[in-house]
């Protein structure tokens, strides 16, 4: 990062106070976790849970940092050892200090959210990006209040591109991170069905989303899905000029993908950006053709040559534990998307696997846990996944968790009794009775939300470790 000087910590943190015995010192690392800190660094003690970050600064010292934010009893600061700048909240602080940094640097910012493939679209983005700029994106999930100040505030000095991912579970939490990130440019990739539990309707889920315009800078760019008609009529009122570019699969978007083709590994299509040339994206899921064109309209939007942004496209690398493949100790194929989930995207990638042709395959086998945070719409987006799963098709299902029991009961009558297992919390017993039942000819799909936890069921089943 470059360099802050102490007094623009001072100034841009909404200090209180600060003590220092050089006034003149710059940093030059910022971190919230002591054991990361670097000689130089501003160390964030965060405050939340049972976890009071300000327990570590002397580890923090130890470590080299230069300075600290404080918001304990001023008696208490090791004001003798390192700078002190005194807030009420050291959490607010930090991002505020982020915004400041945002615009020091100054890059062309870009915030991508929505309920499904905000992580993938912005690794895509990044990667068509790097065609002309310098680019910095989001690491692994660090898209909310604490991961985006965090992601800002690692910005290299030669940034020209910020590509940030922007996550929430409830309102405003989309319009605080849009306000710090203010970006030129604003995604949304999908309104689904994520976050149904506190948000309690897709017009609420748009709602939540649409606040990301909150931050978009005047003239600023809105790139959305064309066949969504909530963006319409849950568009926030915005007192200043903004540009709006629709993607999809219809010709009336302004950017648009036909002449799809899937492979195990990769999915081919073509673009109206450059209809001479096939786009490739080394990912399986025609679904993630949908990411592809959020990054080419991006690349498109800032000049970037629509054959070098084709050209990156096809070296993107997805984000571990999304549409990963890996083998069994068996031999097995297995495609690991058990990071995250909603009713979308585990009816879209049902549907690959379905549409997938693998030689040597003799069964497709489905493992799905429970989609987590679907509030009272639970049950019935539950049972609705049943419309996926073709049972000539898909050979065996294993269902995980409490509310996969709504699928079971819709699935009883389509298969024999042998072929469709459900088990509602024990871990082992899932592994066990997959070790025992799978074969090299197999594809298996294992696919959940995060909480549910079948990662550690790749892991057992591949040797694969998961994060």
């Amino acid at each position: 990062m470059k360099a802050i000087k102490l007094m623009d910590v001072v100034k841009h943190v909404g200090a209180i106070d600060y003590t220092a015995n050089d006034r003149t010192i710059s940093v030059t690392n910022v971190e919230f976790d002591a054991r990361k800190i670097q000689a130089g660094g501003l160390f964030i003690p965060l405050v939340g849970g049972s976890t009071d970050g300000h327990s570590y600064i002397q580890q923090a010292i130890d470590n080299g940092a230069t300075a600290t934010l404080w918001s304990c009893d001023q008696s208490e600061a090791p004001s003798d050892q390192l700078a002190v700048v005194f807030v009420d909240d050291t959490l607010e602080a930090f991002q505020k200090l982020a915004h400041f940094y945002r615009n020091e640097i100054n890059p062309v910012v870009i915030g991508i959210t929505g309920s499904n493939g905000k992580t993938t679209a912005k690794d895509m983005t990044a990667s068509t990006l790097k065609a002309k700029y310098n680019v910095h994106k989001t690491e692994g999930n660090y898209n909310n209040e604490i991961g985006l100040p965090y992601t800002l505030l690692h910005m290299p000095e030669d940034t020209q591109v910020c590509v940030v991912e922007m996550g929430m579970s409830g309102f405003g939490e989309i319009e605080q991170l849009s306000k710090i990130a203010r970006p030129d440019i604003a995604v949304i990739t999908l309104i689904g069905e994520s976050h149904l539990e506190f948000l309690g309707s897709r017009a609420g889920i748009a709602q939540a989303k649409l606040e990301i315009l909150k931050g978009l800078k005047e003239n600023g760019i809105f790139i959305y899905p064309a066949n969504e008609p909530l963006i319409e009529t849950e568009m926030p009122e915005i007192d200043y000029p903004i540009y709006m570019r629709s993607f999809g699969f219809d010709d009336q978007a302004d950017v648009f993908a036909y002449d799809l083709a899937e492979e195990p590994d990769k999915t081919y299509f073509k673009t109206n950006i450059d209809d001479n040339v096939i786009s490739m994206i080394p990912v399986i899921g025609a679904y993630n053709v949908s990411n592809a064109l959020v990054a080419l309209s991006i690349a498109e939007v800032l000049d970037v040559p629509s054959e070098q942004a084709i050209f990156q496209l096809a070296q993107f690398k997805l984000t571990a534990n999304r549409l990963q493949w890996l083998k069994t100790h068996q031999g097995a194929r297995l495609l690991n998307d058990a990071y995250n989930a909603s009713p979308t995207s585990m009816n879209a990638v049902l549907t690959t696997l379905s549409n997938i042709e693998l030689e040597g395959v003799d069964r497709k086998i489905a493992v799905l846990g429970d989609i987590r945070e679907l509030g009272n719409m639970s049950e019935q987006l539950h049972r609705e996944l049943s419309h996926s799963i073709d049972p000539t098709i898909i050979d065996k299902v294993y269902l995980f968790g409490s509310q996969m029991t709504y699928l079971y009961d819709e699935l009883k009558g389509k298969f024999a009794a042998e072929d469709l297992v459900h088990i509602e919390a024990d871990h082992a017993e899932l592994i066990a009775t997959l070790q025992a039942d799978i074969l090299a000819t197999d594809v298996l799909l294992v696919k959940s939300s995060f909480g549910v936890d079948l990662l550690q069921v790749v892991t057992a089943l591949t040797g694969q470790v998961t994060k």
